[in-house]
């Protein structure tokens, strides 16, 4: 990522965080709606599940200029997700239903710029999640 798409997406993750259970509640309904065989997955309550994806996400953005450091923790989540059921192509259903959260809680601020940017963004810890479910295998 260049370091104005670190930017772009800092500066836009801080507008979405006031929203922060709103978005969840976005991301999983159209997450549901893109793939409902995904559902069952989710087993806990959904709320609880919104607020540690946010921090999720929270904690990757404020690493982007240093993800190297978090590149263990995020290769072990894609490792855990395997025993959820988690297969490589539903990294895709999850990064459309991102997007779509992003662009219904910046509105106007959703730009194409921004959009790449959090898909660079989004790439890279989908690619290191995967490889961290590879080598769990």
């Amino acid at each position: 990522m260049t370091p104005k798409q670190i930017g772009l997406v800092g500066t836009t993750w801080d507008k979405v965080v006031p929203i922060a259970e709103t978005a969840a509640d976005l991301f999983y309904g159209k997450l549901f709606e893109l793939d409902p065989t995904l559902k069952p997955m989710f087993k806990n309550d959904l709320k609880q599940q919104g607020r540690k994806l946010m921090t999720m996400i929270n904690t990757v953005v404020k690493s982007l200029d240093n993800l190297d450091a978090l590149v263990p923790q995020i290769k072990a989540s894609g490792a855990r997700h395997v025993a959820y059921g988690v297969k490589d192509e539903h990294y895709n259903t999850v990064a459309q239903a991102l997007l779509w959260t992003l662009a219904q809680g910046l509105g106007d601020a959703f730009t194409d710029e921004v959009k790449e940017a959090w898909t660079a963004a989004y790439t890279i810890l989908s690619e290191t999640m995967i490889a961290g479910a590879k080598d769990a295998a």
